[in-house]
C-alpha cells in the first residue's frame, strides 16, 4: 500500500490529481445550481447530448482542436435545453420525460456519428465515453522548464470561467434557482440565466471528455453538490463544500486507484472511475452523518423527541391521577399499560425523570416531586387551553379535540399558554368539564 504512494511523482501523479481536481471543481461549481433547480438530469442529458456536436466538429475540422469542440458543445447544449422545453410544452409532459426523449435521441445519434468519424479522424470512442486521465501528463505544452499538460490548462481556464460566472452572477443564480417567477418580476430574465448555465455545463462537459469521459463527468456535476447539500442549508457554504469535496474526490480517487486494486490482486484501475467511486462514498458519509439532513442525525433527533414526549406523558398522567384522587403513585406495569410504551423506552424515561428530580420512587410506585408536578401542571394547562381554543375559536367538535391538543401540548411554552389564555378569555374549565390548572 505504502509503496504505491511512495512511488508518486509530480510529473505523473501530480498532474493527474491536479487535472482531475480542476475537472471536478469546474463541474461542481455549476452542479450546485443544477441540484437546487432540480435539474440534475439535465446535466446528464447535456453531457450525453453534446456528442453529436462533437462529432460534427470532427467532421468539419478533421481535428480535435478545442475551438470547434467547444463550438459544437455550445450549440448542441443549447439545443438540448431548448428541445427539452419545447417537448415539455408541446407534449405536455413533465421535465424528466422531455429530457429523457431529447438526450437519448441525441446521444444515440452522437454515438453513430462518432463511430463514423472514427474511421476518418483520430477519434477514440472509448476515450470520449470513459476518459483517459492517466495519459494527461503525456500531452505537454511549453518549454523544457515549464511544461503543462494541455488538458490541465484547458480545464484551468474552464474552472476559472465557471468560478467567475458563479461569483459575478451569484445573486441572479440564487434568485432564479429558488424563485424564477420573482426573478422575472424584478426585471431579470430567468430564462437567460438558465441558458447561460446550460452553455457552461456543455463547455465543461466537453472539456472533461479527455479526462473523465462523458459518462463519469455526470458524477462530478451532481455528486459533490448533492453531498454538500446534505451538510448545510446555506448556499455559499454549499458551494464551498462542494468544491472541497470535488477536489478531495480527485485526490483520494487517484490514491484509491493505485491502492485498492492491490487488495484484490490487481495492479491498478482507472483514476476517473475511482474518482466517481470516492465521490459516491463521500456522498454516502454526508447522507448518513450530515449534521442537519443526515440519516443518523434525523434518527437520533426522532428518538430524542419521542423520549421527551414520553417523559411529558408520564408526568402529565401522574398529575391527572392525582387530580382524580385515584392514586398518587403508579407502577412500571400500570404506566406501560396506560401509555402503551415499550418497557425499554419507559425505563429510560423514568430514570431520566428521576435524575432531573421530577419523579421519586415509593413502595407504591412512581410519584411526582414538586419539580415534576410544576412541569406536569404546565403540560395539563397547555392541553386544556388548546382544547378550549379549538372549540371556541376553531369551531372543532368536542369529541375531536383531544388528539390535536395532545400533540400541541408538547410544544407549548408559558408565553404561548399566556396567549391562549388571553385568546380564550381566561377560562377555568375546559370543554370536557375539567379544571384548567392555574399558571404558577
Amino acid at each position: 500500500m505504502m509503496s504505491a504512494l511512495n512511488d508518486w511523482t509530480f510529473a505523473l501523479d501530480g498532474w493527474i490529481v491536479i487535472t482531475g481536481a480542476l475537472c471536478a471543481v469546474a463541474a461542481a461549481l455549476l452542479g450546485n445550481f443544477l441540484v437546487l433547480r432540480k435539474l440534475s438530469m439535465l446535466g446528464d442529458a447535456i453531457t450525453h447530448a453534446v456528442l453529436p456536436g462533437l462529432a460534427v466538429a470532427f467532421f468539419i475540422s478533421g481535428t480535435r482542436n478545442s475551438v470547434p469542440m467547444f463550438a459544437g458543445a455550445v450549440v448542441v447544449g443549447l439545443l438540448t435545453a431548448v428541445f427539452t422545453e419545447w417537448v415539455r410544452g408541446i407534449g405536455r409532459v413533465d421535465e424528466g420525460a422531455s429530457m429523457g426523449v431529447v438526450f437519448t435521441s441525441l446521444f444515440a445519434l452522437g454515438l453513430v456519428m462518432i463511430v463514423q468519424a472514427a474511421d476518418h479522424v483520430d477519434l477514440d470512442p472509448g476515450c470520449v465515453l470513459y476518459g483517459s486521465l492517466e495519459s494527461i501528463p503525456l500531452d505537454l505544452l511549453g518549454d523544457e522548464d515549464r511544461r503543462i499538460p494541455q488538458p490541465t490548462l484547458t480545464l484551468a481556464v474552464v474552472a476559472s470561467i465557471n468560478l467567475l460566472f458563479v461569483v459575478v452572477f451569484f445573486k441572479e443564480l440564487k434568485i432564479t434557482s429558488f424563485d424564477p417567477g420573482l426573478a422575472t418580476s424584478t426585471g431579470f430574465h430567468a430564462g437567460l440565466m438558465h441558458y447561460a448555465l446550460m452553455v457552461l455545463v456543455a463547455v465543461t462537459a466537453v472539456a472533461s471528455f479527455e479526462t473523465v469521459g462523458s459518462i463519469l463527468v455526470v458524477a462530478m456535476l451532481i455528486v459533490p453538490p448533492a453531498a454538500a447539500y446534505m451538510l448545510t442549508d446555506r448556499l455559499t457554504t454549499m458551494i464551498v463544500l462542494s468544491v472541497i469535496l470535488a477536489a478531495l474526490s480527485a485526490l483520494l480517487g487517484h490514491a484509491a486507484a493505485l491502492i485498492v486494486p492491490s487488495w484484490f490482486g490487481f495492479g491498478s484501475t482507472t483514476t476517473a472511475g475511482m474518482m466517481a467511486v470516492v465521490a459516491g462514498l463521500l456522498f454516502l458519509l454526508a447522507a448518513v452523518l450530515g449534521p442537519r439532513h443526515g440519516i443518523l442525525v434525523k434518527f437520533v433527533r426522532r428518538q430524542v423527541l419521542a423520549l421527551r414526549i414520553l417523559a411529558d406523558d408520564v408526568v402529565a398522567l401522574l398529575y391527572r391521577l392525582e387530580e382524580k384522587a385515584e392514586t398518587s403513585a403508579a407502577s412500571l406495569t400500570s404506566l406501560q399499560d396506560l401509555l402503551l410504551a415499550d418497557q425499554m423506552s419507559l425505563r429510560t424515561v423514568l430514570k431520566w425523570l428521576r435524575i432531573r428530580d421530577e419523579l421519586d420512587v415509593t413502595d407504591s410506585g412512581y410519584v411526582l416531586t414538586e419539580h415534576g408536578r410544576a412541569r406536569a401542571r404546565g403540560l395539563v394547562r397547555s392541553h386544556r387551553l388548546w382544547e378550549q381554543y379549538l372549540v371556541s375559536l376553531a369551531g372543532i367538535p368536542t369529541d375531536r379535540i383531544h388528539d390535536k391538543a395532545e400533540r400541541l401540548e408538547h410544544f407549548t411554552d408559558q408565553e404561548l399558554r399566556d396567549r391562549l389564555d388571553e385568546a380564550t378569555e381566561a377560562p377555568t374549565i375546559d370543554p370536557h368539564g375539567s379544571e384548567i390548572p392555574a399558571e404558577k
